[in-house]
């Protein structure tokens, strides 16, 4: 399942957009395999007499790590990590939803961090250290950490270089269409210094 194209603003390029890697079913499977073993063999070798409690039970957990295992699909399904042209989008949630964005302008420092078994496996975890108030924000079972990293440095600087210089004069050209507006009397001073107030606070 794609990000929804509706989470990206007017003109906002997606360039990643990724689930999480498949080492995040790790605990759940780990759990499930051994149910399934346990359950065809006590279902093969109990027939009746004192343990014959044994398959219920064995059924109750298998049945549970299923259910855990499908969980951790939904969750799967609906957790993205992406980055597009303008910030870094994290989401995750089946009924409720959990999500940070960090704009490109706020990320000052990107580092990643991979376990053996991860790097082996092409996983690890992404730490984005920012300006905004959480200060460092860690992602898990990242594919590819370190690709991921570079590529989001590199959207960083795009981002950094477009604005460096034609911030002032899109800030400049804005306002002055605005003034045309407000001399025109097609909007009233209120308005004029609200519009005004949110193109120098963007």
């Amino acid at each position: 399942m794609p990000l929804p194209q509706d989470m990206l603003n007017q003109n906002e390029d997606l360039v990643l957009d990724l689930h999480p890697h498949w080492w995040y079913f790790a605990e759940s499977v780990g759990v499930l395999i051994p149910a399934v073993v346990a359950e065809i063999y006590i279902s093969a070798k109990i027939d009746g007499g004192f343990w014959n409690f044994l398959p219920k039970v064995s059924g109750a957990v298998f049945a549970v790590a299923a259910l855990w295992v499908g969980w951790k699909y939904m969750l799967w399904r609906t957790t993205h990590f992406a980055v597009t042209s303008y910030r870094v989008i994290y989401q995750k949630g089946f009924f409720s939803k959990q999500g940070i964005e960090i704009p490109l302008e706020r990320v000052n420092n990107v580092n990643f961090n991979q376990t053996i078994v991860e790097r082996v496996l092409g996983a690890g975890d992404l730490l984005i250290e920012s300006g905004g108030q959480d200060g460092q924000q860690r992602f898990s079972d990242i594919q590819r950490p370190q690709i991921v990293k570079k590529m989001l440095l590199e959207q960083v600087q795009l981002r950094m270089d477009g604005r460096g210089g034609q911030r002032t004069n899109d800030v400049a050209t804005q306002i002055e269409k605005l003034e045309g507006l407000l001399h025109r009397g097609a909007m009233t001073r209120d308005e004029f210094e609200r519009e005004k107030r949110k193109i120098l606070d963007s």
